[in-house]
């Protein structure tokens, strides 16, 4: 605990009660009194200040009390180079992810390159009771598997989801609002054919209609099938 103890000292010498705040406005369900308002470019400080061993060793000290220290250990799984750890890593924290904020933090590096064993992992996340777990999953799918890696599989395994946590649709919403915007011809259907949830269709209309990444032909098209 003696890591922690001065881990939280540092963070408590950057604290902003104002922003502190705002955290709890922009982030629902989280207890005033775990939020201490440290901005993110205080944490990636702290972040890339930490070697390996103390790395190790804060990561090894679950639960958290803070926000901001599982918003630091998110950054921390981020920097981890080895895959096998790194998905160790993310694995043991999942569970403990109470939260939007923390939980799209979590975009390790390493997974741009190696993605097999992701893949298979996001299988099992999806199917998950844990609803911040659920979300990690579909965020993944998004972040790593649109581009050169797509498979039309994957919006089938997204469209499969029926959940009524907002946290968990929003999240389908925003995979299916960028693939269109990337994967266009692949993924207008399941909003034409009414094959998502319709709480997931509505929010994804709404998101594509704000993007920036899809032209205004296609948006037209997007309204019509509203």
């Amino acid at each position: 605990m003696v890591l922690t103890d001065k881990i939280r000292k540092r963070l408590f010498d950057c604290a902003d009660p104002g922003y502190a705040e705002f955290i709890l406005r922009l982030t629902p369900g989280l207890e005033r009194e775990t939020v201490i308002g440290v901005r993110s470019p205080e944490l990636r400080r702290i972040c890339r200040s930490l070697d390996g061993a103390e790395t190790a060793e804060f990561m090894k000290e679950l639960p958290h009390k803070y926000f901001e220290e599982n918003n630091l250990h998110s950054m921390l799984i981020c920097r981890i180079k080895d895959e096998d750890a790194c998905m160790e890593a993310l694995e043991a924290f999942l569970p403990y992810i109470d939260n939007w904020a923390t939980c799209d933090i979590v975009s390790p590096a390493v997974f741009k390159r190696k993605r097999e064993k992701l893949r298979a992992r996001i299988r099992v996340w999806i199917s998950s009771d844990r609803v911040y777990t659920v979300r990690a999953g579909v965020g993944m799918l998004m972040k790593y598997f649109l581009d050169d890696a797509f498979s039309p599989e994957y919006n089938d395994l997204v469209a499969g989801i029926v959940s009524d946590e907002y946290y968990v649709n929003m999240m389908c919403a925003w995979y299916f609002a960028t693939a269109l915007a990337k994967q266009y011809d692949a993924t207008e259907p399941y909003l034409r054919d009414r094959r998502l949830t319709e709480q997931v269709r509505k929010m994804t209309l709404k998101k594509a209609n704000e993007s920036f990444r899809i032209p205004d032909e296609r948006k037209k098209r997007l309204k019509e099938l509203r």
